[in-house]
């Protein structure tokens, strides 16, 4: 595969509605640069297929402009639009050979047959498929389909991707592998893609951005980390990663750091995100594996919680805590070798910084 600097996609006050009254997509402005890997993730129904699908020409916009390399693209059709698609069905032709397969889309745009050769060749190399081109999809594992799939979604050169939940057929082991080939993939030919999951782990592993949905706007749009270390509000906090929420009311405030005293009186030093002010209810959310059971006097927050229940998980330890009230407070412990001295039915006291629990928007 030649490089590719990939395709520039905008969306332009992009609303969509399937009934003419309510909208599944409001009013979304969106700017992918040249060879992103960006991807749309959120649950079901939170507008990000539908995002994908009038990017591909599936499904019109209700309103606003799609660009292409700056070119509106609302009026133009799918076919005639050069973007490559994989799908969770990998959409094989069944009664053709891989080859074949791959060939289809050139011979659509009127390649001579050297060409067509070639072409595949270096498609199916570039997935590892090399000796595979004259077998039929039903001879293939899931895995080696879905490397079809991407192969010829890759074989006419697009400058742009979209995959849509390619991966969610095949099981975790395969499909943690195909995470990073398409990962690697990406880096190498340097394409635009865009990509659609309703799966966090997918979504932080394989994308230069994320853009999580919920009801159809776009509530955080960041790089991987920052997603997760730092969530702008409280739906983006639960929907990345497991998350321990406390709720309370802010009783202080001090630049970005404010004083939050839970339902039950505890009092925590927490970072102020996203939050109107003393007096204010708010729910702090702070990640499993930055709590401590070996604490000290100097950590931020201290508090004293009962376990409950404690699971071994090989790498770590997830412990099941009431802390504060909240009887699924989630602690976990790394596991570096040496037996710890906790059980059932313990009150123990842990700990954490300020700086890694964030006082977010308030949930019920």
């Amino acid at each position: 595969m030649t490089e590719s600097r990939g395709a520039a996609v905008r969306y332009e006050n992009v609303q969509k509605s399937y009934d003419g009254e309510t909208l599944v997509v409001k009013n979304l402005n969106l700017d992918i640069p040249p060879g992103e890997f960006l991807t749309m993730l959120g649950p079901s129904g939170s507008g990000k297929t539908t995002c994908l699908m009038m990017l591909a020409g599936f499904e019109p916009a209700t309103h606003g402009e799609i660009f292409l390399n700056d070119d509106p693209i609302n009026n133009v059709p799918p076919h005639k639009r050069g973007i490559g698609m994989v799908f969770q069905n990998y959409a094989l032709f069944p009664h053709m050979s891989v080859a074949e397969n791959l060939a289809f889309p050139l011979q659509v745009r009127g390649m001579n047959k050297a060409e067509q050769e070639e072409k595949v060749k270096r498609a199916l190399d570039m997935v590892e498929l090399g000796d595979f081109g004259s077998r039929r999809p039903a001879q293939l594992s899931g895995g080696q389909q879905q490397r079809v799939a991407v192969a010829r979604a890759l074989v006419f050169e697009p400058s742009l991707v979209l995959m849509d939940e390619p991966l969610g057929a095949l099981d975790k082991q395969l499909r943690e592998q195909m995470q990073y080939e398409i990962k690697h993939i990406h880096e190498n030919i340097g394409v635009s893609i865009v990509y659609v999951t309703h799966d966090q782990t997918e979504a932080l592993t394989m994308s230069d951005r994320v853009a999580v949905f919920n009801d159809g706007v776009i509530q955080q749009l960041s790089t991987p980390d920052e997603l997760y270390e730092n969530p702008h509000n409280s739906f983006v906090a639960q929907f990345i990663g497991e998350n321990n929420k406390l709720s309370g009311t802010v009783t202080e405030v001090s630049g970005t750091d404010c004083k939050v005293q839970l339902d039950d009186g505890t009092v925590l030093a927490a970072e102020a995100v996203n939050i109107d002010g003393v007096g204010s209810r708010t729910t702090i959310s702070l990640r499993p594996e930055r709590v401590e059971f070996d604490t000290d006097q100097s950590m931020d927050n201290l508090v004293k919680g009962r376990i409950e229940e404690m699971i071994y998980l090989g790498d770590h330890i997830r412990v099941r805590m009431n802390v504060a009230g909240n009887t699924e407070f989630i602690v976990k412990v790394r596991n570096r070798g040496q037996r710890r001295d906790l059980r059932t039915g313990q009150t123990v006291e842990i700990g954490w910084a300020a700086s890694d629990c964030k006082a977010l928007d308030a949930v019920a």
